[in-house]
Formats: C-alpha cells, sequence, structure tokens
C-alpha cells in the first residue's frame, strides 16, 4: 500500500521558525515528535520522515505515512511536493497539504478537499507542480490581521504575545485532526472538526 504524503508549509531557517505562516510546519514537526522518528534530508529538496500515524480503532498502528517539509520557500513548494509524490509514488488523493489560513479565526482548524488558494502562494506553487487543486488540506487558522496590515506582513510574524500560549494547543488540534482524517476519511474528521 502507498503511503500518504503529509506535507506542512513554511519557509526554511530559524528565522521564519515561529512565523504564522510557518504553522504547516510546526504541526509536521508535531507529527515527527508523536512518532518518535527525525525529519531527515530529502533529495527533493525537503526533509522527511517515514511513519505511521495515529492508531486505528483497537489500537493498532494507523497507516503509512511520509511526513516532510519542504526546504524550499514558500512561494516554491510546489517542486519538493511533486519530487517526493514521485519518489514515494504517492497518489494526489494521498496527499494532505497543511498550511496556515487568514479565512480561519485563530485556534481553529478546517479540513477540505480542493478548492482554490486563496492567495496563498504555496498552495499556488503546489497546484502548478502536481496539475490539480484536488489534494487535502488542513486549514489553520491564524486569523486576518489588525487594522491596515498588510496580509504579507502579517503573516511573516511571530504569534501575538496574547496567542503564543495557546499556539501548542492549536498545533495539538492540527496533528489531532491530520491523524483523524488519515485514519477515518475527510467526511469523518470534518464531522468532529467542524462542528460547533
Amino acid at each position: 500500500m502507498t503511503p500518504w504524503l503529509i506535507v506542512g508549509l513554511g519557509n526554511p531557517g530559524p528565522s521564519y521558525a515561529g512565523h504564522r505562516h510557518n504553522v504547516g510546519a510546526m504541526v509536521v514537526a508535531e507529527l515527527a515528535a508523536r512518532a518518535g522518528a527525525g525529519l531527515r534530508s530529502h533529495k527533493a529538496r525537503a526533509v522527511a520522515a517515514e511513519v505511521r500515524i495515529g492508531t486505528l480503532p483497537g489500537g493498532a498502528p494507523g497507516p503509512r505515512a511520509v511526513i516532510a517539509t519542504p526546504l524550499s520557500y514558500m512561494n516554491e513548494s510546489g517542486g519538493p511536493v511533486a519530487g517526493l509524490m514521485s519518489f514515494y509514488k504517492a497518489p494526489v488523493e494521498q496527499l494532505v497539504v497543511i498550511h496556515d489560513d487568514l479565512d480561519i479565526p485563530f485556534a481553529d482548524v478546517r479540513l477540505k478537499l480542493g478548492g482554490g488558494e486563496g492567495g496563498h502562494n504555496g498552495l499556488r506553487s503546489i497546484t502548478k507542480s502536481v496539475g490539480t487543486r484536488d489534494y487535502l488540506r488542513v486549514r489553520v487558522g491564524i486569523g486576518r490581521p489588525p487594522g491596515r496590515m498588510d496580509a504579507a506582513d502579517y503573516v511573516l510574524h511571530d504569534f501575538a504575545s496574547t496567542e503564543r500560549s495557546e499556539v501548542p494547543l492549536l498545533i495539538s488540534d492540527a496533528a489531532d485532526a491530520l491523524e483523524l482524517l488519515v485514519a477515518e476519511g475527510l467526511l469523518a474528521a470534518q464531522q468532529q472538526w467542524h462542528s460547533p
């Protein structure tokens, strides 16, 4: 059985590590920690690890997956994602992209299949490289910028001091949502994470 490919988006390097735009990469780091795996350099310009995601009902190990973060900048994420798909022979139906979303309130998690990119350059690059928008997304809410702050500036800043205490919970929630998506499917995950 081919593995799932789970990609968390972000920008490389320590200067970007805490930015809102890197929340996808933070979720992949959480998944790696849960699996006791280290992300290693991959020839597709990414860091990746082969893991089992979560546990199935009854306690059996969850599905096989490759978790990865591109080492390219956000707007060039498509090349590494396409390279990983080719290397692991992962079909687009088993590609999940975890990314920040301005249109979702801070600390909310939403899941969907396909749709537009909403101005997100990482998603735009992936869509162009894989040739379709029909891949799964775990959308991690970062909220709208305050006042007249430019969205591009907003995503390239660390979380506000009032948000920082909630960030670990948000990362954990997104990882939980991803585990449910992979184990039980999109509908089950949406029913749990989209209910009021």
